[in-house]
């Protein structure tokens, strides 16, 4: 495959309101959310789950931590799952060993449950578990985006790209690595939302051919990783693809309160 190092462009023939990044007052309503996660530390990791679930990785959006993500691990674990945090800290952005880190840490839950690995990727955490699942598909069962804006031209589609690029050093749609692009080879499902305060809902939603299924979900951004009733419709979600993925219920768990 040729690797696209080209900044992506718009979508010819889609233009609607979902296409545009929210307002500024949207993107502040959801740093009203974020700052007090954010200032608690990583803090504990929470219960991962039953030992001989099948395991999950969950990876943060720009500016999270695993303690951002405890309640979305906790919702997998109460259902089922072995939720494993990502244990790099800060998500700062992308960064040159990102995808390594990341391939390491896939390798090391796939070593100790010899399953392949749900991948669940809030916001600039869906990006990466795309382009991780390209590297190494053998051992990805799904990839879960929650919020992310893998469709279109990151210059337009989310209003903080300027703040990302300071913090991050590079420009948003040439990150310090190769990247695929493109639907990753296993099932996808991306989960979105029209309340979305960060990213254009049409950007995580995406066209046809970019996932297997785009399923809307009734949340703020910050919705997708704190908030109990959207993580129970998260959760829900999630459990009906891989049905339909696979054929079967992969996990016999109640659902999320």
């Amino acid at each position: 495959m040729k690797w696209d190092r080209e900044p992506l462009a718009p979508v010819r023939g889609r233009h609607s309101p979902d296409d545009d990044a929210p307002s500024g007052w949207g993107r502040w309503r959801e740093v009203a959310w974020h700052v007090p996660r954010l200032l608690s530390g990583l803090g504990p990791l929470g219960p991962r789950g039953p030992e001989d679930g099948p395991p999950a990785l969950v990876i943060p959006g720009f500016l999270a931590t695993d303690r951002t993500t405890m309640e979305l691990r906790r919702a997998l674990a109460r259902a089922g799952w072995r939720a494993h945090p990502w244990l790099l800290g800060l998500n700062g952005g992308a960064k040159a060993d990102t995808m390594d880190l990341l391939a390491s840490r896939l390798d090391t839950i796939f070593s100790e449950t010899k399953q392949p690995v749900l991948l669940v990727g809030w916001s600039l955490g869906g990006m990466y578990a795309r382009e991780l699942a390209h590297r190494c598909p053998d051992k990805i069962r799904a990839v879960i985006t929650l919020g992310s804006p893998f469709s279109g031209n990151l210059k337009t589609n989310t209003n903080v790209r300027e703040f990302y690029e300071r913090i991050a050093g590079h420009d948003v749609n040439l990150p310090p690595f190769e990247r695929f692009g493109g639907k990753p080879p296993v099932p996808t499902l991306a989960l979105w939302s029209r309340k979305d305060g960060i990213v254009a809902p049409a950007a995580a939603r995406g066209l046809a051919h970019e996932s297997d299924k785009a399923v809307e979900i009734d949340t703020h951004h910050m919705g997708f990783a704190v908030w109990r009733p959207a993580l129970s419709k998260v959760v829900a979600e999630i459990r009906r693809f891989i049905t339909e993925m696979e054929g079967e219920a992969p996990v016999m768990g109640r659902a999320v309160a």
